[in-house]
């Protein structure tokens, strides 16, 4: 089974916290053991699996990454948002949450983001269960 939703970012660069959204799509699915897949099929946008009790979390990945890669550094892509490709690719374009009992088995403090790097946009995010 595979169904997808969009998220409306916000910010150039954000997490977007989509946690529910996939949680949702995994209790329709009445699957009870197998895995959830969640994919993003954007170059400048990544998904990544981290803490989501506390908001500091979100901005010092943020800041690091931006520290890391920088948006203006001679790069050679005409767009302009290389940057955001080399983050995304960073960050990755899947992940892989096993189901147990019909829930996905999550840290106590983990919850799964949405990666922007080029916003505002919308995007897409597809779920398969397997």
């Amino acid at each position: 089974m595979a169904k997808q939703f969009t998220v409306d970012t916000k910010h150039q660069v954000e997490l977007a916290d989509i946690t529910a959204q996939v949680r949702s799509i995994v209790h329709e699915s009445d699957v009870e053991e197998g895995s959830c897949i969640i994919f993003v099929p954007h170059t400048t946008c990544g998904v990544t699996i981290n803490e989501n009790a506390d908001p500091d979390v979100k901005a010092d990945m943020i800041r690091e990454l931006n520290k890391m890669v920088p948006f203006e550094d001679g790069y050679a892509h005409a767009e302009g948002n290389s940057a955001a490709h080399i983050k995304a690719s960073l960050m990755g374009f899947s992940v892989t949450v096993p189901l147990v009992k019909g829930e996905m088995v999550l840290g106590t403090w983990q919850g799964i983001y949405l990666y922007e790097g080029d916003g505002p946009r919308t995007r897409r995010v597809i779920v398969q269960i397997q």
